[in-house]
C-alpha cells in the first residue's frame, strides 16, 4: 500500500491514529543556530497539516521553549485535530536542580509550563525524555498515571531509556492498572541500528509504537558530508552550526560516511535523493510507527515526503543492510545462529555445553 500523511496508523497498543511521518519541531526557532524562524515554521506546519499530517513532536526545552510557544500560536484554530507530543526531564532552570529529571516535581512543573506554552488544556502524548537512573520507576509511572487521570495527559511514552527499565515500567503499569506506555522514541537510522538488539524487539513485544528520531543521522545520510570533514578541527556545538554539533557528537566517522556512500549509490539507481532512501529504509521496518522529520524549510519537507514513493528491490535492501550491519552481541547473535536454532529444536546436541 502506498503511504501518505493521511494513511494513519495505530500508535502501539492504543487506539490513537497518527500519520506515518511525524513533524519534528526542534527546528522551530533559531535559538540553536540552525532552525527556522517563526514565518518559515508556520509554513512548515501548514504544509504538513494540509497534506493530512496530524502527529507533531516537540519538547519542553526545544529552542529554549520557543518550539512549544510557536505551536501554541500556530495550532490554536485546529488544535483538536492534532496529536501533540511533548517531553519532560531536561533542565528548565539552570539554578534549580529540581527543574529537570523524571521525578514528580519536575514532571508537574514541566507539564504545567508546556500546557501554557502550547495554549492547550491537555497533551496528547507525553514522553519521559531522558532517563537519569535515579528516580524510581514507581514514582515515574504513578506520576504519569496521575496526570492521565486528571485529563492533562492522554497517553504516556518513553524516550532514551534502557529496554529493561521500560519493560519494568510497562509490567508495573499493567499489574497496578496504571496508564500503559504506548510509544518509544529512539534514535534509529542506517547509521544507528543498535536499537535492533533490545529496544525494538521489546517495543514490539510490549505494545509500544516505535517513533524514530534522527532517521537521517543529523544530516550525515543526506550526502552533504565528505572525507574532508574527517580532517576538520573538532569544535563544540555552541558555535551555531549543525556540522560542528555532529563533530562534537563524534558522528562524522569513516564508517558512517561509508554507509552514506551506499545510500547515495542506491539513491542514484532509484533516481531519488539520499534523504528519501534513508527515510524509506526506516519506514520499511514493521515495528516503526512514524519516523520524525525535522525539516528547516518547506522544500526540505516536500523532499522528505517523497520517501513514501521509494520502492527497494531485494538486492538494494541487502546492500543497505550489509553496509550498516551491527554486531547484535550476546545472546542475540548466538540465538540467531543456525546451529543454536537446530539445537533448540532438538535436532542437534552440544557435547559438554550448557
Amino acid at each position: 500500500m502506498t503511504l501518505a500523511l493521511d494513511t494513519y496508523r495505530l500508535l502501539g497498543r492504543s487506539g490513537l491514529r497518527v500519520s506515518p511521518l511525524a513533524l519534528g519541531t526542534a527546528t522551530f526557532g533559531t535559538d540553536w543556530g540552525w532552525g527556522a524562524d517563526a514565518a518559515e515554521s508556520r509554513k512548515l506546519l501548514e504544509a504538513y497539516v494540509e497534506r493530512g499530517g496530524n502527529f507533531i513532536d516537540t519538547a519542553n526545552t526545544y529552542t529554549n521553549g520557543n518550539s512549544e510557544s510557536f505551536l501554541g500560536e500556530f495550532t490554536k484554530d485546529f488544535r483538536e485535530s492534532l496529536v501533540l507530543a511533548t517531553k519532560y526531564t531536561t533542565l528548565r532552570e539552570a539554578r534549580d536542580p529540581n527543574s529537570g529529571g523524571p521525578h514528580r516535581k519536575s514532571l508537574i512543573g514541566s507539564v504545567e509550563s508546556s500546557l501554557r506554552r502550547l495554549n492547550t488544556e491537555y497533551i496528547d502524548l507525553l514522553y519521559l525524555h531522558v532517563w537519569d537512573a535515579t528516580t524510581s520507576v514507581d514514582e515515574v509511572m504513578r506520576g504519569l498515571d496521575d496526570l492521565v487521570r486528571q485529563g492533562k495527559v492522554l497517553y504516556v511514552a518513553m524516550s532514551n531509556v534502557p529496554a529493561w527499565q521500560i519493560a519494568r515500567m510497562q509490567t508495573l503499569a499493567d499489574l497496578r492498572g496504571w496508564a500503559p506506555l504506548v510509544a518509544l522514541q529512539i534514535e534509529y537510522s542506517l547509521i544507528e541500528r543498535t536499537p535492533e538488539r533490545d529496544l525494538i524487539p521489546m517495543a514490539r513485544e510490549l505494545g509500544l509504537g516505535v517513533v524514530p528520531y534522527s532517521p537521517l543521522a543529523g544530516g550525515i545520510l543526506t550526502g552533504k558530508y565528505s572525507r574532508a570533514d574527517l580532517d576538520a578541527v573538532s569544535a563544540s556545538s555552541d558555535d551555531g552550526t549543525r556540522k560542528n554539533f555532529n563533530r562534537a557528537l563524534g558522528t562524522i566517522t569513516e564508517r558512517n560516511l561509508a554507509v552514506a556512500d551506499v545510500v547515495r549509490a542506491v539513491a542514484q539507481e532509484l533516481e531519488r535523493t539520499p534523504s528519501q532512501v534513508a527515510l524509506a529504509w526506516v519506514l520499511q521496518n514493521e515495528a516503526v510507527a512514524a519516523p520524525i522529520i525535522g525539516a528547516r524549510s518547506v522544500a526540505q519537507f516536500e523532499e522528505n515526503l517523497a520517501a513514501f514513493d521509494v520502492v527497494f528491490d531485494d538486492a538494494q535492501l541487502r546492500r543497505l543492510d550489509e553496509a550498516s550491519a551491527i554486531d547484535l552481541g550476546y545472546p542475540h547473535a548466538m540465538l540467531a545462529s543456525d546451529h543454536i536454532r537446530a539445537v533448540s529444536a532438538g535436532e542437534l546436541t552440544i557435547a559438554g555445553r550448557g
